[in-house]
């Protein structure tokens, strides 16, 4: 059964640096925060504050668990609804791009 994306602008995923952290996390159950923040090279208040932002709006989740060592780790995933607006907001980029783009020529005429 094929599963339609029904295009939709989302201004929590629009900002970009959530854009980014939706995008790494879609192909993954979940990823730690370290490697969120170091992929995207930000600082860690700044990862909070977009993650924060995001888990409002119900499009991800947080929990601790602690290392063998004991140093406790933050573990981020999306939800079912964070991906969801994620492929909605990711089509409706796609949709008006190609509005922009121009018609191509009839290879027949």
């Amino acid at each position: 059964m094929t599963s339609t994306v029904t295009p939709a602008f989302d201004a929590v995923v629009h900002e970009p640096t959530r854009l980014q952290l939706c995008g790494l996390l879609v192909p993954v159950t979940e990823v730690e925060f370290g490697v969120l923040r170091d992929t995207l090279g930000i600082a860690d208040s700044v990862t909070s504050k977009h993650l924060k932002a995001l888990e409002q709006a119900g499009y991800v989740t947080s929990s601790k668990r602690r290392t063998a060592t004991g140093r406790p780790r933050t573990w981020v995933r999306l939800t079912d609804a964070g991906r969801t607006a994620f492929g909605a907001h990711v089509a409706e980029l796609q949709r008006l791009a190609a509005l922009a783009l121009p018609a191509t020529a009839d290879p027949t005429s």
